[in-house]
């Protein structure tokens, strides 16, 4: 008798401490989705609102500050492409190498940027060290670590325009299926921004 009370004892501690695991983990899936909702919001009302008086440049990093803190991203990147030259250029950087990496540039087709922008696929990469697509370039000249990355291209149906990258989840986890998904509707909304603000700038007479 005494025996059977303890295992009840002990699945009624066991269960206890496995809902409160799972509260948790909704508690925190309820958070993200809050976050991802108001990012949303934030990045439609901001694409719409486009004229020729807007700073694309202002624009742009709202649109990828938005995006990394809706992803708990320690760090992103949101990069141009040069028509003329073919490379990719860091326009707005977030993290610890914004100032010395803005404006860097990218020969074309390098690491998964490059693959990004030349094939126009999103990629999610756990471990970028065992992507062999990936180049340490970056990471050794400015001193940072990419480990994991979601990486998508900005594009609209005339053109590619350059590629969005967010970096390092804050609490160390992977990116999932879902943060991909989220990024790709940002760098559509971005390239959205970029089109209108393309066809509403003025002509040259």
């Amino acid at each position: 008798m005494a025996g059977d009370l303890r295992e009840t004892l002990r699945f009624l501690q066991t269960e206890n401490a496995r809902l409160k695991d799972e509260n948790r983990e909704l508690r925190e899936e309820n958070t993200t989705l809050r976050q991802v909702l108001d990012a949303l919001r934030t990045l439609q009302d901001v694409s719409a609102s486009v004229t020729t008086e807007t700073n694309a440049l202002a624009l742009l990093d709202r649109i990828l500050e938005s995006a990394l803190t809706a992803l708990n991203a320690t760090a992103g990147s949101l990069l141009l492409l040069d028509d003329e030259t073919g490379e990719l250029v860091f326009a707005v950087v977030h993290g610890v190498a914004r100032e010395t990496l803005t404006n860097y540039r990218l020969p074309p087709g390098t690491g998964i940027a490059g693959w990004v922008a030349h094939h126009v696929e999103p990629v999610i990469i756990p471990n970028v060290r065992a992507d062999p697509r990936f180049s340490p370039s970056v990471d050794e000249h400015f001193n940072f670590q990419t480990r994991s990355m979601l990486c998508v291209p900005i594009a609209t149906s005339r053109k590619v325009m350059g590629v969005l990258s967010a970096l390092n989840k804050a609490d160390g986890k992977e990116f999932s299926p879902a943060d991909l998904a989220l990024l790709a509707v940002v760098a559509q909304l971005a390239a959205t921004a970029m089109e209108r603000a393309e066809t509403t700038a003025p002509q040259p007479a």
